[in-house]
């Protein structure tokens, strides 16, 4: 049953073409915002804490500092209103999974840019 659920995934959902990232990246997510009937675009910029899942189903979580607060917003890859998703910078980290970002704060929360190879 499970390979049946998973060959619809991947034969009828639109796959987009992605730039490939990972935790400790910083990313630009834009996409798109209805707001009756106008449409808009709106970005969000900060760094991937986590991709999570498989296929279609896969997502991934972003979190930025607005002012003092910091914003997190989790986002199906497979999202129709994401437009393009632009690579900022790629992060060095250890971890596929960022969670200890959350809790710090100023000179700390800097993340080492990975050497272009």
């Amino acid at each position: 049953m499970e390979s049946l659920i998973k060959y619809v995934q991947d034969e009828f959902v639109a796959k987009k073409d992605l730039p490939e990232f990972s935790a400790g990246d910083t990313i630009t997510v834009f996409y798109e915002i209805k707001e009756g009937q106008k449409t808009r675009t709106q970005f969000f910029r900060g760094v991937v804490i986590q991709k999570r899942g498989t296929g279609a189903s896969q997502t991934f979580t972003i979190r930025k500092m607005s002012g003092t607060v910091g914003v997190e917003r989790i986002f199906p890859l497979n999202l129709p209103a994401i437009q393009k998703i632009e690579l900022n910078k790629r992060g060095k980290v250890r971890r596929a999974r960022i969670y200890y970002f959350r809790e710090l704060t100023g000179k700390k929360a800097r993340i080492k840019e990975q050497k272009r190879k």
